[in-house]
């Protein structure tokens, strides 16, 4: 048996808001060449999580002609920066040699803590920075949802059923290639917008063929353009919410104030419409003959990934749901983040004069751990311990409310805002596998 290349890897990759990797060292350098001194952190466990005390043995090699004398030392926070452990050591580096130290952090609580490794010697100083986690599956979120959040949705959805959705396919004959036909599809979404997207067929002689269909969601103000997979049993739709891409005639702000566009009434906030906008795409998924409704994964990437999320808490008809590095989770443990998207809702409702808190009740309609409960679809989560976006505390807060029957998670201690290759690697296998595609 032979697997297909899948159109997966170049999805994924395009649908994420950002596309290269956080910065995990810092150099400060005395010397005039970057391989005189140098480190290399291993962690005591693939993934750097750990049932009690994390460990890690920290390398640092000199390969100059004369000795080096200094510390090597750690310091341990929590995400709010409260230390909870460090050591330092002195340490005597012989010229042209290489130690090792090995460090145990004491026994933390349940969470994720930032770990910075330094070492300080005569001609080099160097700091490395990694997250760990202890025991992330009893991470729980100490803020509850709206008693009316169902309810709130139900009616959001009966709102999208009343409009007519008007599917309209054109053929896009300078775009096709001479494996796959591409189409221009346009759809009436929530609030009467026009809504758009590509889609992007095999061509075959099989009479009433009906294809797997993966529906890709964008990351953050990202274009999506048509998705041209090798694959010929794969349709591709790439949607373009509200507000992006090819679907900005009628909303169309900055690209930095999209997230907090209405935010102060949660019934015209930009990502209400944006969530009725993927359901209203399985709509024209489930409507053509010529696509499988009942073979259909949902895929995104940081606001694609918040986007599936939501959507596989609303509606089941998507048989599988990739979400990777999902924004907006346990919103209100994100208060003190310097960092977007909290300080573009903080100035903007400054701006307004509105309360923020007025800001975070309406956001608690959009926290994605406030769909996991109704989850009833194998969702794949991929999560990067150094992403400050969705930061991993956050991201477990969302995970483990999913039952564990239709929830995993890939966690990359190394990376942040991204996922690698072996993700996208693994998501192509479980559609395969799913959808008996060979």
């Amino acid at each position: 048996m032979t697997c297909k290349k899948s159109p997966i890897a170049a999805i994924s990759l395009v649908c994420l808001l950002v596309a290269n990797s956080l910065s995990a060292k810092t150099h400060v350098q005395k010397t005039n060449t970057d391989e005189d001194v140098s480190t290399t952190l291993t962690a005591g466990s693939k993934d750097a999580i750990f049932s009690s005390r994390a460990s890690y043995t920290f390398n640092v090699k000199n390969a100059t002609d004369a000795p080096q004398t200094g510390t090597v030392s750690y310091i341990a926070v929590t995400p709010a920066g409260v230390t909870v452990a460090k050591e330092t050591r002195k340490v005597t580096l012989s010229k042209h040699s290489n130690n090792s130290y090995d460090f145990t952090v004491p026994a933390q609580k349940p969470g994720f803590y930032k770990i910075n490794f330094m070492v300080n010697v005569s001609d080099y100083d160097d700091t490395t920075r990694r997250v760990f986690g202890i025991r992330p599956d009893e991470i729980q979120s100490q803020h509850g949802r709206p008693a009316d959040f169902d309810s709130f949705w139900t009616n959001t959805k009966a709102e999208l059923a009343a409009v007519k959705p008007n599917f309209k396919m054109t053929v896009q004959p300078s775009q096709e290639t001479e494996n796959r036909k591409v189409y221009l599809v346009e759809m009436r979404s929530l609030d009467n917008i026009t809504v758009r997207g590509w889609l992007t067929i095999p061509k075959t002689t099989i009479k009433n063929k009906k294809f797997t269909t993966f529906l890709a969601l964008p990351g953050y103000q990202v274009d999506l353009k048509p998705m041209l997979g090798q694959d010929d049993d794969i349709a591709i739709l790439a949607l373009n919410v509200r507000g992006q891409g090819n679907s900005r005639d009628v909303i169309h702000p900055k690209r930095l104030d999209y997230i907090s566009l209405n935010v102060e009434d949660k019934n015209k906030y930009v990502l209400r419409g944006a969530i009725m906008d993927c359901i209203r795409a399985i709509d024209f998924i489930c409507s053509r003959p010529e696509l499988d409704s009942k073979r259909i994964e949902v895929s995104g990437g940081s606001m694609g990934g918040f986007l599936a999320a939501s959507v596989a808490g609303l509606d089941n008809r998507a048989q599988l749901i990739s979400s990777q590095n999902p924004i907006l989770s346990d919103i209100r443990n994100l208060t003190d983040q310097e960092d977007w998207p909290m300080y573009d809702l903080r100035k903007y409702a400054g701006e307004k004069g509105i309360k923020f808190d007025q800001v975070l009740d309406n956001l608690d309609y959009f926290d994605i751990k406030n769909f996991a409960q109704n989850i009833q679809t194998p969702v794949l989560l991929g999560i990067g311990l150094l992403d400050h976006l969705a930061p991993p505390n956050n991201e477990y807060a969302f995970y483990n409310l999913i039952s564990k029957k239709y929830r995993d998670i890939m966690v990359f201690k190394d990376l942040g805002h991204e996922v690698p290759m072996t993700y996208v690697l693994e998501e192509g296998h479980r559609m395969r596998d799913k959808f008996g595609l060979f």
